[in-house]
């Protein structure tokens, strides 16, 4: 799924951003959502599908971020074009 160069060092540290941004936008709207009518297993199912959404949109960014800024993708250009001129 995560194409990523393996040259580059990645740190786990956009990963568990991540992971803290989701929860909390998870957590705020369960909390928000128990000043509604809806039962308590529909304020989760929700507060869980705002989960999913946010963190994969999140985590699409993070992995197009770190593909778009990799410093190898121009050193193995390079090489290639030297191996052919």
């Amino acid at each position: 799924m995560m194409n990523l160069c393996p040259k580059c060092s990645h740190s786990p540290w956009p990963f568990a951003m991540i992971f803290v941004i989701t929860s909390v936008i998870g957590f705020l709207t369960w909390l928000v959502l128990g000043l509604s009518p809806l039962d308590p297993l529909a304020r989760v199912a929700i507060a869980v599908a705002v989960f999913l959404v946010v963190g994969g949109t999140l985590l699409h960014y993070v992995v197009s971020c770190l593909r778009r800024h990799c410093r190898h993708k121009d050193d193995a250009t390079a090489g290639r074009g030297e191996a052919l001129g």
